[in-house]
């Protein structure tokens, strides 16, 4: 009964301040008055800190432009997480957009969405996402293509890799950097999670929002831990392939050391 109430609470909390910020992000996206990307970087601060998740960063962002961030997947927490940590969008799955409240952001957050299981569109989608990192927008893509349950790294799918190639000729730059970025949630009340309880916090497959919302909620405080990798250059001879395979290797290095130093 007190959690529910508790839970509720949060939610109004949320949603006290998510208006406003909707209204000033819409005046930022039409007038140059305010960067476009720092209103949704508060919203998810903001959020995080009413849900209870801790972020705990290693290593540092480059700064370097162009940039595509290639990141591993376990919830609809990591949009949260990685988007507090910088002013960066991120290519989404097309079923976003419907979803309430994320969803709306991540349109105002002008996130890039994809239709994974529509590859006549690739090529478009590729050319967008490549518009926008030679605009120098760092783009962040869930290169797994999907959620893993938090213990292990799915094979990097290297299509939408592309995209960075595609933007060289439009930036007319040397190259693009790609910067591989670990996510592993470590924590739940202080106490180091199992694989078992790893996998509840992960987001697979069709489970509800709104339910796996409030098992965060009742996770709290909730930590988690996210680790840069050292940065990929693309030239324009580079192979999309190889560079996936690469930063796949990083992250999944990366990914197992914060995963041993958990169960240490």
């Amino acid at each position: 009964m007190f959690s529910t109430i508790r839970f509720l609470i949060a939610i109004l909390i949320i949603a006290l301040y998510t208006l406003p910020l909707l209204v000033v992000q819409e005046i930022a996206l039409r007038t140059p008055l305010m960067s476009d990307r720092r209103i949704p970087q508060l919203w998810h601060r903001w959020t995080l800190r009413v849900l209870g998740v801790n972020v705990h960063v290693d290593g540092v962002p480059v700064r370097d432009r162009p940039l595509l961030i290639a990141a591993n997947h376990v919830s609809w927490l990591d949009i949260l997480v990685l988007g507090s940590l910088d002013g960066v969008h991120f290519i989404a799955k097309a079923e976003m957009r419907r979803w309430p409240i994320l969803g709306t952001f991540a349109r105002q957050q002008r996130s890039v969405f994809v239709e994974r299981d529509r590859r006549g569109t690739s090529p478009q989608q590729a050319r967008e996402i490549a518009e926008r990192l030679a605009d120098g927008d760092p783009m962040v893509l869930f290169a797994e293509g999907t959620t893993g349950d938090g213990n292990r790294l799915l094979p990097f799918n290297s299509t939408l890799f592309s995209a960075a190639q595609l933007a060289l000729a439009a930036s007319q730059t040397e190259r693009v950097t790609v910067q591989p970025v670990a996510i592993a949630y470590t924590r739940k009340g202080g106490l180091r999670l199992d694989r078992r309880e790893r996998a509840q916090i992960a987001w697979i497959g069709d489970t509800d929002l709104v339910p796996h919302l409030r098992s965060v909620f009742a996770a709290r405080p909730l930590d988690v831990a996210v680790r840069h990798g050292e940065a990929i250059p693309f030239a324009a001879q580079g192979d999309r392939k190889s560079v996936a395979r690469q930063a796949e290797v990083q992250v999944r290095g990366m990914l197992a050391v914060m995963l041993r130093g958990d169960n240490s």
